[in-house]
């Protein structure tokens, strides 16, 4: 069965140039037989958080809402593909996030940084550990940077010259450690139930 990947993505600004990291992801998922599919919080356009998933009684959350926690909970790992604003992390993906909770219990994540600069997003990438621990994640110790993004990926989000090169060798690193993690998941959880 092929694993069951979510590549989040959190930018609204008008250029994007982060759309080409994630695409990407997906496009070298997918060529590794996952099943591998782009959640862009711009195009989902959930409000800001005023109440989570799980505050609304059944039926009852906006359709999109309903639709991504249902994808959510079918996934078996996630990869986070954030930019880096002021040393911190993309509001958009991060407001995208906090709606969920238990719907990402027990299932690893990645991160995947990017800035225009050289410094490749480290910082919210470091951020981004700590929240996805603290909602239930466990976040593997494979990280891809990218910067400068325009000299990594052209736009069509094909990796160009040695930058471009380097980002194939690091992804390919972190998939294998995620899709490690997500099929250990999946075949502990048929041995025995989360405990919560």
């Amino acid at each position: 069965m092929a694993e069951r990947i979510l590549v989040f993505y959190g930018s609204y600004r008008a250029d994007r140039m982060g759309i080409r990291l994630a695409d990407y992801c997906v496009r070298a998922l997918q060529a590794r037989g996952c099943d591998a599919e782009l959640v862009d919080a711009k195009a989902v356009d959930l409000p800001m958080l005023d109440r989570m998933y799980k505050e609304y009684a059944d039926g009852e959350a906006p359709d999109a809402m309903e639709t991504l926690a249902r994808k959510i909970r079918d996934a078996d790992g996630f990869v986070f593909v954030t930019g880096e604003y002021n040393w911190g992390v993309q509001p958009g993906l991060k407001n995208l996030t906090d709606h969920f909770l238990e719907e990402w219990f027990w299932r690893p994540a990645g991160v995947v940084s990017y800035s225009a600069g050289r410094l490749a997003g480290a910082r919210a990438n470091v951020a981004w550990h700590g929240t996805l621990s603290e909602m239930g994640m466990v976040v593997i110790s494979s990280t891809v940077t990218v910067g400068p993004i325009g000299d990594t990926l052209d736009t069509d989000g094909q990796p160009v010259g040695p930058a471009g090169k380097s980002l194939e060798r690091s992804f390919a690193r972190f998939a294998d450690d995620l899709t490690w993690w997500s099929e250990a998941t999946r075949a502990q959880k048929t041995r025995r139930p989360p405990p919560y």
